[in-house]
């Protein structure tokens, strides 16, 4: 097949642009919200009104009698970042931008439901399908939000399905993973409180500079000594801050960091290993320490059955050497949520082109994508649904 040349290929493109031109933040996609609903609304694709958050839109298309309820989940929301791209299609909005991809996600979507609508595919699959376009992934977790205002229900969902851009990958190539795709996503934040004193008569102090140091340096023994070694993780404290003074012990430190894990077993024991740390330092140094865990989304673990679908449907459209098995990777991905309540299992769509400049990482105020990704996606996702619903 041949993509730049896809049915949609144009109108794909100026969607994904009028998106990229004009991003939001997570829950202040208003005008995303209200063009996807535009857009669904045209192909005749029916609503459903859920007591969510403001922005995020569902469409529900009912094909012949089925009981399968396919859904399927793109995220909407933009980075808070400023787009240094020289494009004609550069972010309108200052300090904003699409640098992970969601406005080709969105398009992807928007496209699968428009060749379900226009092509007579919806008189052939039995069931249901339910297009996701959910806000907030970016580090609020909009899925949990989501879930909880009954978007996995009513038709209850019994597959769900989502894609995500990958410029690791070439266009035209794809990921997917077996199982375990993204690790779970906590963080913590210590604050040492100690004594000050002058910098010259330290005997006179509590330092929590100290204290502190002692504990960056107990977080990696975790790792390395708490846990099987066939088991992996990642601890990283990305904020020591105290101080004013090169003379001058201060009162208090505050650290911040954060926790990688693939499993809940290593993820409850690298919480109880930190809260013991903390505590340890107070024993040691005379300073007190409160350690606040802050639970973020748990690691993705997709249904192998699922996952076994999406490689066969994307060997069917781009053949076996386009289409590789990933291993899991340490960023994190509210697609997990999803995957607790039912099966499902997320993919990845190979979106660069370094004969066209187009290589830079997810989260690069330089990120692009080739535009022929968008058509690839749509038959990628319509040959899954066939799969599943035919």
């Amino acid at each position: 097949m041949n993509f730049k040349k896809h049915r949609l290929s144009d109108w794909l493109s100026e969607v994904r642009r009028d998106l990229h031109m004009n991003p939001e933040t997570a829950f202040e996609e208003i005008r995303t919200t209200g063009r996807i609903k535009e857009i669904l609304t045209g192909l005749g694709v029916p609503l459903v009104q859920l007591e969510a958050p403001p922005t995020g839109a569902v469409g529900l298309v009912e094909c012949l009698p089925g009981d399968k309820v396919l859904a399927l989940r793109a995220d909407i929301d933009a980075l808070p970042m400023e787009e240094l791209n020289q494009v004609d299609y550069v972010s309108r909005r200052p300090g904003c931008m699409h640098a992970c991809g969601h406005d080709a996600h969105t398009t992807i979507m928007l496209g699968v439901a428009r060749e379900l609508m226009e092509t007579g595919l919806r008189k052939e699959l039995k069931g249901t399908v339910k297009f996701i376009f959910q806000p907030a992934e970016e580090g609020v977790s909009g899925a949990r939000v989501m879930i909880n205002h009954g978007v996995l229900q009513n038709p209850r969902v019994d597959r769900i399905v989502a894609g995500h851009m990958w410029p690791e990958l070439k266009a035209g190539q794809v990921g997917i993973y077996r199982q375990v795709s993204h690790a779970s996503t906590d963080r913590f934040a210590l604050t040492i409180t100690g004594k000050g004193a002058h910098g010259a008569k330290p005997h006179h102090g509590l330092d929590p500079i100290l204290a502190g140091a002692h504990f960056v340096t107990a977080v990696h023994s975790v790792v390395s000594r708490n846990l099987d070694p066939v088991q992996t993780a990642v601890v990283t404290v990305g904020q020591f801050t105290s101080g004013t003074a090169a003379n001058v012990i201060p009162a208090s430190a505050h650290l911040q960091g954060t926790v990688r894990a693939f499993s809940e077993e290593v993820r409850q024991t690298i919480m109880r290993r930190l809260k013991e740390l903390a505590l340890g330092l107070e024993a040691g140094f005379g300073v007190r320490a409160e350690l606040v865990y802050s639970d973020g989304v748990p690691a993705c673990v997709n249904d192998p059955e699922v996952s076994q679908t999406l490689h066969d449907a994307s060997v069917k459209v781009l053949g076996e050497k386009n289409v590789f098995w990933l291993a899991p990777q340490t960023g994190g991905e509210d697609f997990a949520l999803y995957v607790q309540q039912c099966p499902g299992s997320i993919m990845r769509f190979g979106c660069a082109n370094p004969d066209k400049g187009i290589d830079n990482p997810l989260h690069s105020p330089y990120f692009d994508l080739d535009e022929e990704v968008l058509a690839v996606g749509v038959e990628v996702f319509k040959q899954a649904m066939l799969d599943y619903l035919w």
